[in-house]
């Protein structure tokens, strides 16, 4: 995929992000949770203001009281203040947060008591990312609630899925188990975090069968993207950073193929 935008089209798109806002019915734009909802952001800069151990232990709680699948509450939460990290990936928490939460897929831990459990890797793997998922959410949503910021990493750092294998050898996981995902968290610095581009409403709902999404309306959230990865990466680009995914994406195929389907069992 290489799109490029003129000049022209790069304001234009820039102004689109500028505007967009969240939409909430008029009868509940003053709920406070929605509130939260509605204004948090994925933060990519914190001040070295340090997060209480109060306040980080009331987001792991609410990480610790998602729901999950028959309650199997398939996670875990590694967590990470900045020394920790350095000593076990030699360098620091990406973009200098104050604290770290890797969330792990874990359908490991509940076969230890559930041993005729079905052997469905796939099943189970889907399950966990599910679980574990929501659960991330929910951390997500207290912090905002407690005025701490975050952003879900993938790939910075080395931290997510895409890098799974390098993370299960570090943390010595065992089967049944795979990092999906690394929350950082801080005070954010600055205070102006527009909405990234997102799809119409029209455009993500159905009447019950599959309706496609016509392509000018893809086209022009892909515009949208690129616009303003290039403006707050500077030296980067959209196309640049979609060529690293691409890369880190079809090697982590294979070293997830090797996780999820292990041959014997824990």
């Amino acid at each position: 995929m290489k799109r490029k935008l003129s000049p022209t089209k790069s304001i234009e798109n820039l102004v689109k992000l500028l505007r967009a806002k969240p939409s909430p019915p008029a009868s509940l734009a003053d709920n406070e949770l929605l509130r939260i909802i509605y204004d948090r952001r994925s933060v990519r800069s914190f001040t070295r203001q340090p997060i209480a151990d109060d306040v980080f232990n009331a987001i792991l709680e609410a990480g610790r009281l998602a729901p999950s699948t028959v309650n199997l509450q398939s996670w875990t939460f590694a967590i990470f203040d900045d020394n920790l990290w350095q000593q076990t990936f030699e360098h620091s928490i990406p973009f200098h947060a104050n604290r770290a939460i890797i969330v792990i897929g874990d359908y490991h831990r509940y076969r230890t008591v559930l041993e005729d459990f079905p052997d469905c890797p796939l099943t189970e793997y889907t399950i966990a990312v599910i679980n574990a998922s929501l659960a991330a959410m929910n951390m997500n949503i207290a912090a905002e609630a407690l005025g701490v910021s975050s952003v879900m990493l993938s790939e910075t750092g080395r931290s997510g899925l895409l890098d799974a294998k390098y993370l299960r050898e570090k943390m010595a996981l065992p089967d049944g188990t795979v990092p999906l995902m690394t929350i950082v968290f801080g005070y954010a610095s600055g205070h102006f975090h527009p909405m990234p581009p997102k799809l119409p409403m029209e455009n993500i709902t159905i009447p019950g069968q599959y309706q496609p999404t016509e392509t000018t309306v893809m086209k022009s959230w892909l515009d949208q993207m690129i616009a303003g990865y290039n403006v707050s990466h500077l030296g980067s680009s959209f196309q640049k950073q979609l060529e690293i995914y691409q890369s880190k994406i079809n090697r982590a195929e294979t070293d997830l193929r090797e996780l999820v389907f292990y041959k014997e069992r824990p």
